[in-house]
């Protein structure tokens, strides 16, 4: 599992990939691009400049049929899951981590 945006241009990459989990992350470009993609669960935050591009994923997902559980979080902000910084959100950490595991458990 990596999280970045990185995971996203990766997954469209390489077949190896089963699922990725990428966190408030940039889409890759073009975004068309994620047709060519394993299954993706998403975790955004509300209040972040990467929520609208989480819109634009879940939306692009849809379309080309790739399996995929993007959740954008209301109220929370970038960083979200980090426990050591000033913007954790305890419960949406909580719901994001198990949704990975459970995607996982059913992808890998």
């Amino acid at each position: 599992m990596y999280g970045g945006s990185f995971a996203i241009a990766w997954a469209c990459s390489d077949s190896r990939l089963k699922a990725i989990a990428p966190f408030y992350a940039m889409n890759p470009r073009p975004l068309e691009a994620v047709a060519r993609s394993c299954p993706v669960v998403g975790s955004y935050p509300g209040e972040d400049f990467t929520a609208k591009p989480a819109q634009r994923l879940d939306t692009t997902l849809t379309q080309h049929q790739v399996e995929h559980d993007i959740k954008i979080y209301p109220g929370t902000k970038h960083s979200f899951f980090n426990d050591q910084g000033k913007t954790y959100d305890a419960a949406a950490s909580q719901d994001a981590w198990q949704r990975v595991l459970a995607y996982f458990q059913e992808h890998i």
